[in-house]
């Protein structure tokens, strides 16, 4: 039975570091606030001029390589996450592809915010296993930092920039890296606990020039948290039930990394010991649609051929996803 399988795995961060110290001068907290609501030490931001594509141009690249793959290889599809594209119009996805050689390779992008990734993946697993393309390339950039508020301090301390991307490939349903199930969801009318109001036609069409606020991305925290666990600890359980995998069997947990407390919460609702939780939040935040492929690749040391992997996210939309696989034989880059 034919099958889509992990063939490569590749992440770029964009090298400027920005410390809790930074933020916590310019919004008049501290390192411990930060660190013990969200988990996170520090993240990447992209530099002056550096853009969502340039990063998942960058972290295409690495996925070709890791599989094997050069520049100009035979990819049909190509299917970019992200809420930051370059431009409201045209879509991110075809300037990559052009970037990265493949030729007139479909290339669309997805936007279901944090849960993108997953739904990126479903979308190339798809297309492979319908017969339609025997290679994708599925990626997940942002550069949030380009719509943060900097008089917000709950989001601007959260989010990061960064990509990364995998490389699908056509095989048979068992065999290492093929994906078992994927289980998506959406609850459109909750939309306003993470969004942004204005610069969408449903402003534009006032005739009304939006509010400085209105402009950048806004969350409303203590409901998200709530809906985040419980989405993603729902949406785990039904696809483990529907593919027959124990949750007992399950060897990592790798969720969107939103936030520490929410990753712990999520794994106990599921009864999964948090030590099988991939956990980089530390280190890069909040980076929405690149968060799971880049904590997959930090936790390839802990991650051996043949293990159970369950993936979970949930983001705006709201939208909420989960997917999973076994291990393949890889190195990412």
């Amino acid at each position: 039975m034919p099958a889509a399988i992990l063939g490569g795995l590749g992440t770029y961060l964009p090298p400027r570091r920005v410390s809790n110290e930074e933020l916590a001068d310019r919004f008049d907290t501290s390192d411990e606030w930060i660190r013990t609501r969200t988990g996170i030490r520090q993240r990447r931001w992209a530099d002056t001029g550096q853009s969502t594509g340039d990063l998942a141009t960058e972290a295409g690249h690495r996925a070709l390589k890791s599989a094997g793959l050069c520049l100009g290889a035979d990819v049909g599809l190509v299917v970019l996450a992200t809420t930051t594209p370059d431009h409201p119009c045209p879509a991110t996805a075809p300037d990559v592809a052009a970037r990265l050689g493949l030729g007139q390779a479909a290339a669309y992008d997805i936007s279901a915010v944090c849960s993108g990734f997953v739904y990126a993946l479903e979308v190339a697993a798809n297309a492979i296993e319908a017969g339609r393309v025997d290679t994708a390339l599925v990626i997940g950039a942002e550069t949030y930092s380009t719509i943060l508020n900097p008089h917000d301090r709950t989001t601007s301390v959260i989010f990061g920039d960064g990509a990364g991307a995998a490389v699908l490939r056509k095989g048979d349903a068992g065999q290492l890296g093929s994906f078992a199930g994927f289980d998506l969801g959406t609850d459109g009318a909750n939309k306003d606990l993470i969004w942004i109001p204005g610069g969408g036609s449903r402003q534009r069409s006032t005739h009304r020039e939006p509010e400085a606020e209105e402009r950048y991305f806004a969350m409303q925290g203590k409901k998200v948290f709530a809906s985040a666990v419980r989405r993603m600890a729902g949406s785990s359980a039904a696809l483990l039930d529907h593919i027959g995998w124990s949750v007992e069997s399950v060897n990592h947990l790798v969720g969107h990394q939103a936030n520490v407390r929410i990753l712990r919460a999520v794994a106990d609702q599921l009864g999964i010991d948090s030590q099988r939780a991939v956990i980089n939040i530390d280190r890069v935040g909040n980076t929405s649609a690149a968060s799971i492929p880049l904590a997959l690749a930090d936790a390839t040391g802990q991650i051996a051929p043949g293990d159970r992997v369950l993936l979970t996210a949930f983001g705006g939309g709201l939208t909420w996803g989960s997917a999973a696989l076994t291990w393949p034989d890889i190195s990412p880059v």
